[in-house]
């Protein structure tokens, strides 16, 4: 069926086994107490954008797609899309209403995981990922951190789901990850951000980031 290839296209772009791309290099190093200093302002933070790629691996699939994620409080466009923009899927989220939209159609649902979930049997916690790509635990559910010796963070337990956080960028002040990858059994997905743009609530003006490398 066209509308079960296109959401298994979606989710088919949603993991990569380790990406060629790399985040680059920032110019300020990692210091005890940095995140620590942050946790108010990053909770805060709900506008911002990213970009970099994004892959899946499973027993079935190993791909990997470029990424675009704009989000505005609660409400988010997640790009997803091949070399050039080829097989582009866009993910609008907005309270109640999710739509997924690409060349073969149009499909909706009151969450991501229910429009994934209903097409696939499975889903991925697109819920939990605009905290999670900020090095958050998910709200609503217990979660379980391990910190590295820059008492970053370097692990989350949550919901079944295990987020190995390997990489940092610096962009507006903020400290963000520029690499994380999430299993669940499996399944395997990995991020690697090129480029943060955090719009912190106080100062529209947006910085790319730059990442360093965890210890």
């Amino acid at each position: 069926m066209n509308h079960l290839r296109v959401v298994i296209a979606f989710i088919a772009a949603l993991v990569i086994s380790g990406c060629a791309v790399s985040p680059p290099s920032p110019s300020v190093d990692r210091e005890k107490g940095d995140w620590e200093h942050q946790q108010q302002r990053l909770e805060a933070l709900n506008e911002w954008q990213l970009s970099g790629k994004i892959g899946l691996r499973s027993p079935r699939q190993n791909r990997s797609a470029n990424l675009d994620w704009t989000q505005q409080a609660a409400d988010y466009t997640i790009m997803v899309s091949g070399p050039f923009g080829v097989g582009r899927n866009t993910l609008q989220g907005h309270p109640g209403d999710v739509t997924l939209r690409n060349g073969e159609g149009t499909f909706s649902a009151a969450t991501p995981e229910q429009l994934m979930e209903q097409q696939l049997g499975w889903s991925l916690p697109v819920s939990s990922l605009d905290r999670w790509v900020r090095g958050l635990a998910a709200n609503g559910s217990q979660g379980t951190f391990s910190y590295d010796d820059d008492g970053f963070p370097a692990t989350l337990e949550q919901d079944g789901w295990t987020i190995n956080y390997l990489q940092w960028s610096y962009a507006n002040g903020y400290w963000l990850p520029g690499r994380l990858r999430l299993t669940y059994g499996d399944i395997q997905v990995t991020f690697v951000i090129t480029r943060w743009q955090p719009q912190p609530q106080q100062n529209g003006a947006a910085q790319s980031a730059q990442t360093v490398p965890s210890n």
